[in-house]
Order: structure tokens, then C-alpha cells, then sequence
């Protein structure tokens, strides 16, 4: 379990003086938006850095790229501190990474779990998969959480796994995402939310998969050939799109440049995976409580969301809203930037449906980004929309993993926070821009029932297109093809 005592920790120390005075009585939470990629990672690298007890780490995917060799190597870094290391991770994408991991966890103050670990352990995904199809139950249904918590005092949760694309280190695409690094009351139920994972039975540790290997030379060299010359920091401005200087940097002052709010933590439990009753695995799940705050919508509603297919239900309650003259828009990606097409082919059955209803929907272009460095620089790559937002009012704030699909609402856990603060969502509205400049915005053909995509430009001017961006008839039709033999719940 993980300890509350953590008083004596710098990072508790830090995170009391970083919240308001009264926020023992009130019950607030502090929060700190993380658009950029370098600020996010090196904010994580920080916190493992600043722990002195404990750091327990959940991730549906961790690569062993650059940057999942970084993240590894600081975090068996802290383990030869004395610091307690708990890394969680989801198996689907763990293919060649066994050795790596049972090395890491051979070694003192280092556990490393796996969640629904697949039947099959070598090979390549294909492969894996292929021999796995008797238990296809357990390869669909996958834990998609994404969270850091050091020392029970500061957290970080929101979009990104752990790989070069999630923080603008790819040479082909990146992704633009959001990420919330939170103190006060939210850690320790974040926390108790790892602790279920961690002691569930969808979870297996890795030396009962595998015979860990000794704590020898021969792992010692592995280790170091891998990981620990690979600790060097992503270049980062001395302030980020927010005006926030890194988050090593406002460690180092004592104090974090938190935005008080009331947070509430939703997090789906572990054995949703094991449900066969959609219903039961919507109930109460972390898209049942974020989509419940589109009912006391009053004003606007504006949610973001890479994969984003709302089913039946979901556009009735879009349509009914719009209807009651709250202002709905919808921010996910174009044909042209997204990494799933047959998500995006299941989105679009409802794209008129929603137009029509008087629904904003914007589809951020890959093109388009990368001309605003807001978020970074894209060099050559081209850029993919991967956060998940929600606000309502202006005045509440969704950040975290849940996509607005049918996989995220019943086969996949997710977890996040819900933070009423006006001015955490001021902040996150003073990127509105990027919506205009780094998305096409669609709107009905005059006189038609066929879409039209506005690509805005930044002296003010508008390109209107009359074909889809990155339309390609031959994935069309595929992904036409295999709509008809899938359930909406699987896209």
C-alpha cells in the first residue's frame, strides 16, 4: 500500500506550500496544465528526481525508445536511493521488452506488475496476438490509464503514455496532448486508485511470467547498456504556452504554480475488464461520470477527444443540448492526422447528424499545426491530436485518458480528474486560437448535405475545401468494410 506518512518528504513540503492556506478546511486541490511535450516529460523526470519514498508509475504503453529509456532509467535511479519503485503497465504493447523489464525488477526497492498479460510472451505484437485468439476476450479489454505519483504528494495524469510521439521527439508524427499535474487531497485517492490496480487480480507480477535473472554483473551491464547513460533532459523554454517556468525550476524555489480547485478523482476499477454486461461497465465508469456533466451544461460545452464516436445515445444528448441553446463543440482529429482511420470512419457516420444539429465540430489538421509553435516544434513530423478534455460553463474541467468512444466507456479503464475552477478552465481557453489556426472547422455545403472543411488562415483569410483531407478511397472502402463486420464498441 502506499504510505501516508510522507510528511518529513521535500515534495510534501512542497506540495502543502503550494496550495492555498485554507485548503485543509476548504478540501481544494492545486492544478498545473501541461500542453507541451518537453514540459511534460521533464516535468515527470523532476517529480521521480524530488522522491524520496516512494514513486508508483501506471501506463498503457511504455516504449523503449529515447524517451521510455529515460523514463526507466530515472526511475531505477530513485530505486538505488532507497526510493520504492512500482512500475504498472498495461502487456499489450510489451513485445521484446521482457528481458528489459525482469531485469529492472531483479534489482532492490524495483516491482514492475503487468496488466492481463497476454497467453503469449515472445515475438513480435502480430505474432503475439495471432497465438493469443483463443482468449480474445482478454486482448481487447486493456487498462489505458496513464498516471506518475511520487512520494503520495504530487501527480500527474492525463493523456500521454510513455513514448517519443507523446512529447515531440518522433521524426514522423507527434501528438498534441494534455497532461494536469495535481496536488492536495486528489494524490492520495489517485493513489488508492493505483494501490486496486496494483493488488487486483487482473494484475501479474513479472517474475511469475518469467525467472527474473540475478542481481548480477550480466544484469548490472544490461542495465547500464540500456538505461543509464540516457538521463539527459529535453531542451525546454524558460517558460512554457502558460507563462509556467519548468516544473524542476519551481521545485527548486519550493513552491508550485498550482490553480486552486475542488478535484475529484474518476477512475474506473480494475475488474471492468472482466464485465460482459455492457451496461454494468458503463455504470459508474469514468465516461459515465464525465458525460454526466454535459446534463448541467448551461452555456457551452466544448470537448476534445482524438477518437471520438458517440453512438446513438451520445448524439441524442449532443442534439438535445444544442437544442436547449447551449453551444456544443467537438475538437478531434482530420482524416489526415489521425492514426485510426477506422475510428475516425465510425465518427464520421454521425458528422452530419451533428452539423446539422448545430453542433461546432473542428478536425485538427496535420498540416496545420506544426505553422503555430505553441506547442512545440514539429520539425518534419506531422502532428495528431491526443488529449482528452472536456469543459463545461467555463467553469468545469475534465483532463485525463478517456476517450469519447465506446472502447473507453466499456472494455478499457481510464482514469482522470474533474476540477471545478474557472480560471484552470480560463487557461485552458487561452489555447482556443489553436483551434482556429491548427483545425479545420466544417460546416454544411450551401444547399447540400455533404460537409465542407474551412481551413483558417492567420491574416484573417479562409480556404474552403470541398474534399476531405486525406481522403484515400481505398481505405474508404476497407474501413466501410469492416464497419459492417465490427461493433461500434470495439472502434
Amino acid at each position: 500500500m502506499t504510505p501516508a506518512d510522507v510528511g518529513p518528504a521535500p515534495l510534501a513540503r512542497i506540495a502543502a506550500a503550494s496550495l492555498p492556506s485554507d485548503a485543509a478546511a476548504t478540501g481544494q486541490s492545486g492544478f498545473l496544465l501541461m500542453p507541451e511535450g518537453p514540459t511534460a516529460l521533464n516535468a515527470r523526470i523532476a517529480l521521480i528526481r524530488a522522491a524520496r519514498k516512494t514513486v508508483d508509475a501506471q501506463y498503457y504503453i511504455l516504449q523503449d525508445d529515447a524517451t521510455g529509456l529515460l523514463f526507466l532509467s530515472e526511475l531505477l535511479e530513485a530505486a538505488r536511493r532507497g526510493v520504492r519503485v512500482r512500475l504498472l503497465v498495461d502487456d499489450l504493447y510489451t513485445a521484446g521488452k521482457d528481458a528489459l523489464f525482469a531485469a529492472l525488477a531483479s534489482q532492490p526497492n524495483f516491482e514492475l506488475r503487468l496488466f492481463n498479460p497476454l497467453a503469449v510472451r515472445s515475438g513480435p505484437l502480430a505474432w503475439r496476438l495471432a497465438l493469443s485468439l483463443a482468449d480474445l476476450r482478454r486482448i481487447n479489454r486493456r487498462m489505458h490509464n496513464k498516471l506518475l505519483v511520487a512520494d503520495n504528494s504530487v501527480a500527474i495524469t492525463g493523456g500521454r503514455n510513455i513514448a517519443d510521439e507523446y512529447f515531440m521527439r518522433s521524426d514522423q508524427a507527434n501528438f498534441v496532448d494534455m497532461d494536469v499535474l495535481a496536488a492536495g487531497p486528489v494524490v492520495p485517492a489517485l493513489s488508492r486508485s493505483f494501490d486496486d490496480y496494483w493488488n487486483s487480480r487482473q494484475v501479474r507480477p513479472i517474475g511469475s511470467l518469467m525467472a527474473l535473472p540475478p542481481d548480477d554483473a550480466r544484469t548490472r551491464r544490461l542495465l547500464a547498456e540500456r538505461c543509464e547513460d540516457r538521463r539527459d533532459l529535453l531542451p525546454e523554454a524558460a517558460t512554457d504556452v502558460m507563462g509556467h517556468p519548468p516544473v524542476s525550476a519551481q521545485l527548486a524555489a519550493g513552491r508550485l504554480l498550482l490553480t486552486p480547485g475542488d478535484g475529484r478523482v474518476v477512475v474506473d476499477i480494475p475488474q471492468k475488464v472482466t464485465f460482459d454486461d455492457p451496461e454494468a461497465s458503463f455504470a459508474d465508469s469514468v465516461s459515465q461520470q464525465t458525460v454526466a456533466m454535459l446534463y448541467g451544461a448551461r452555456r457551452e460545452v466544448l470537448m476534445v477527444s482524438p477518437y471520438f464516436v458517440p453512438g446513438d445515445a451520445g448524439l441524442a444528448l449532443l442534439q438535445q443540448q444544442a437544442a436547449r441553446g447551449v453551444q456544443v463543440l467537438v475538437f478531434t482529429n482530420a482524416l489526415d492526422a489521425t492514426d485510426e482511420t477506422l475510428v475516425y470512419a465510425g465518427y464520421a457516420r454521425y458528422r452530419l447528424a451533428m452539423l446539422r444539429a448545430g453542433v461546432k465540430i473542428y478536425e485538427l489538421g496535420s498540416r496545420l499545426v506544426p505553422r503555430d509553435r505553441r506547442f512545440g516544434e514539429f520539425r518534419h513530423s506531422s502532428a495528431r491530436l491526443h488529449a482528452k478534455v472536456m469543459l463545461v460553463d467555463r467553469e468545469r474541467v475534465f483532463v485525463g485518458s478517456m476517450n469519447l468512444d465506446g472502447r473507453s466507456a466499456r472494455l478499457n479503464t481510464e482514469v482522470g480528474v474533474i476540477v471545478d475552477s474557472a480560471a484552470l478552465a480560463a487557461q485552458f481557453q487561452a489555447l482556443v486560437p489553436v483551434r482556429e489556426l491548427g483545425a479545420y472547422e466544417l460546416r454544411l455545403r450551401p444547399g447540400t448535405e455533404s460537409p465542407q472543411w474551412i481551413e483558417h488562415e492567420e491574416g484573417g483569410g479562409q480556404r474552403v475545401l470541398d474534399e476531405e483531407p486525406g481522403d484515400n478511397p481505398l481505405s474508404r472502402m476497407r474501413d466501410w468494410l469492416l464497419l459492417k463486420l465490427l461493433p461500434e464498441d470495439l472502434l
